[in-house]
């Protein structure tokens, strides 16, 4: 459960040279370490696993690791100790950190006060397209050559990193309604000072914090109200939610979308292979024609939601246009990895219900003719969960051949009743017209797909998390038959 308002800043030493992370592999606190250190910061950190690639790249930028969660990962004194939302507050290093007075923020509190002092941040929220519209947003201003620093949940294609500390004005920064860490129940984009904002959509997630849409919606109401009336807002104008929560915004609210009563829309929408064009209307106003090289209606919001915040700060929109045409897409997100026998292959993050049924509605748009596969792996925090058993199957029924995995072993306290049966997911998909089958192990995916697919076909590998491996294991077994053929 979220608490009502943010803990008050805690005092911190004048003078800070060393910080100490608890749970620094994560990818998000790794980054933090890897921004810290490019700032001349001395960081070390604690975690209960560490492994490639996380523990080599870390490495790679002289972070030590230390093993385990004790209390001695302390002794080295920290004048500040960072806290992940991993950590529980019994771990022997939490329980240390309050013990010894150690002074310790969570990761938000610690972006703002190391990062955002005397910038404007620019917040891109919402429940899905967050880090693809965060690294539009970065990319555009970057090419424009503001210079702005940026993070992100995912690496950007323009940058391969998920973050950049930047001499510019702006920090462009992903936010997210997820909570902080144990002592700080709060949603991180509480944290963010936002000067401008977007609103991509609002549905619910995030079941293990939220009780229900009203929780979530509540949130975001509380963020509209952060955004002085100085900066601005833009919200998708086609979804409800993002309307509803955003009625009272202090700051100018606009929005964006297709729908023709929107301030910023697209229309004349064309798909191209791997890309989209459309023409955007500011206004009543033509402003011209986007080349965008991604697919699917919602990454197209994406672009008008960064372009948006871009021609507030000033920038023209050939300068958007320019950019936008040069993006290259975050990992994970509808990324090509590869082809092999004719057949090509995908990896995108979506595990919600809706970002599953959006991702292959693109896919079939973008490739009509193709036998499309989709492959599912049930491992996110969501996906996991029983709420959204019944949800799941519809938005698998335009693809032609569906394959569920078993979801990864995970440490949580999940009962039967709460955690989806694969199973029965995999039969109601199949009521909904695809053939479908489950297929436990990764291994045995690509065995089959690689046995099955046809030239022409397109596979997209789904999961919030790897997923073994089995984009690339796919496409390797795909170009063995191709030669063996």
């Amino acid at each position: 459960m979220t608490a009502p308002h943010r803990r008050s800043f805690p005092d911190l030493p004048s003078t800070i040279e060393t910080v100490h992370i608890i749970g620094i592999c994560g990818s998000a606190m790794g980054s933090l370490a890897a921004m810290l250190t490019d700032r001349g910061y001395t960081v070390r950190g604690s975690d209960a696993n560490a492994y490639p690639p996380m523990s080599t790249w870390l490495e790679e930028r002289g972070i030590d690791i230390m093993l385990g969660y004790d209390e001695s990962n302390l002794d080295w004194e920290p004048d500040v100790v960072i806290v992940g939302n991993v950590c529980r507050s019994t771990y022997a290093d939490a329980v240390a950190t309050r013990e010894r007075g150690f002074a310790h923020l969570s990761l938000p509190e610690a972006l703002r006060h190391f990062f955002f002092e005397d910038r404007r941040p620019l917040v891109i929220t919402g429940t899905h397209g967050k880090s693809t519209t965060t690294s539009m947003l970065a990319w555009i201003m970057t090419h424009a050559g503001r210079d702005p620093g940026f993070m992100l949940g995912g690496i950007a294609g323009n940058f391969d990193s998920n973050y950049r500390l930047g001499n510019g004005d702006i920090f462009v920064i992903e936010g997210d309604e997820y909570d902080t860490a144990y002592f700080d129940k709060v949603p991180k984009f509480w944290h963010y000072a936002p000067f401008r904002a977007t609103i991509n959509n609002v549905e619910f997630d995030h079941a293990d914090i939220y009780p229900d849409i009203e929780a979530i919606e509540g949130v975001f109401r509380r963020f509209v109200e952060l955004i002085p009336d100085g900066g601005s807002l833009w919200v998708n104008g086609d979804d409800r939610r993002a309307l509803a929560v955003s009625e009272h915004a202090e700051a100018p609210r606009r929005t964006f979308g297709l729908g023709e009563d929107n301030d910023l829309r697209a229309d004349q929408v064309e798909l191209a292979g791997r890309n989209t064009r459309f023409r955007v209307i500011l206004g009543g106003e033509v402003l011209g024609t986007i080349e965008l090289p991604t697919i699917g209606e919602f990454n197209i919001r994406n672009a008008l939601g960064a372009m948006a915040i871009a021609m507030d700060e000033g920038l023209s929109f050939d300068q958007v246009r320019v950019a936008l045409a040069e993006f290259k897409a975050v990992k994970k997100r509808q990324e090509y990895i590869g082809s092999g026998n004719g057949v090509d292959v995908y990896d995108d993050f979506a595990h919600h219900p809706t970002a599953v049924a959006a991702t292959l509605r693109a896919m079939r748009n973008q490739f009509p003719e193709s036998r499309l596969w989709a492959l599912f792996e049930a491992t996110s925090n969501t996906s996991r969960r029983r709420v959204f058993q019944d949800k799941y199957p519809p938005a698998f029924s335009v693809a032609d051949q569906v394959i569920i995995s078993s979801p990864r072993e995970k440490t949580d306290n999940l009962s039967d009743k709460e955690r989806i049966d694969v199973g029965e997911l995999s039969a109601a998909i199949g009521d909904h017209g695809p053939t479908t089958r489950l297929i436990p192990d990764v291994d045995d995916i690509v065995a089959t797909v690689a046995d099955e697919a046809q030239s022409g076909d397109v596979v997209v590998g789904l999961s919030g998390a790897s997923f073994g491996g089995i984009h690339q294991k796919l496409v390797a077994a795909l170009k063995q038959r191709d030669a063996g053929d």
